[in-house]
């Protein structure tokens, strides 16, 4: 049952990326270039960790998301949005923060817990942009990114913390992207 919840989570996540590599070349959705540095900086650095921690499980998702968060990055230099705002710089420079954590402290736990909490500011942009002009993401990415985290999530055997806590954080900010993009949609349409 592992396996397979294990193969779902990565197969809807590839999926979700795949559309989403789409839609930024067809002009639907325009990634926020901050964000997605500071994703690729913190997946790979995700990733890393969970490798030094031993887990069989989150750390597929991770590596997915690392290597999909490279094409978003390089994709986002030509078609996407913002990067060099004082708002973006100010993300960008505490979630380097997290990722000197991790490097000083060299344990992997912290590591762990500083990425998240890196990645979660230098998420701040895209999350404000979700707010601000909806119509520049795509809900689906998002929500497809939630639901592939909750397969990770749920295939997992031990429930320590640092099992867990990586999937559960990308359903809770995926999910919060997702309600922003289909609030500020539903709203536009209504005007």
């Amino acid at each position: 049952m592992k396996n397979l919840l294990i193969l779902m989570s990565t197969v809807i996540a590839l999926y979700a990326y795949a559309g989403y590599f789409l839609a930024i070349l067809n002009g639907k959705a325009k990634p926020h270039r901050t964000t997605r540095f500071v994703i690729l900086l913190i997946s790979a650095l995700v990733t890393l960790s969970l490798f030094a921690q031993g887990n069989t499980v989150a750390i597929w998702l991770s590596g997915v998301f690392t290597v999909c968060s490279l094409i978003i990055f390089l994709l986002s230099i030509k078609y996407g949005y913002g990067g060099f705002s004082k708002n973006d710089i100010l993300c960008f420079s505490v979630a380097i923060i997290g990722i000197g954590l991790w490097k000083f402290t060299n344990n992997p736990v912290i590591g762990l817990f500083s990425s998240i909490t890196a990645d979660f500011i230098g998420f701040v942009p895209t999350v404000i942009k979700s707010y601000k002009y909806p119509e520049t993401e795509t809900w689906q990415f998002f929500f497809l990114g939630a639901c592939s985290s909750a397969f990770n999530m749920l295939a997992t055997k031990r429930w320590y913390l640092t099992d867990y806590v990586y999937p559960l954080y990308i359903i809770i900010i995926n999910s919060v992207v997702v309600v922003l993009i289909l609030r500020g949609k539903l709203y536009k349409n209504k005007q």
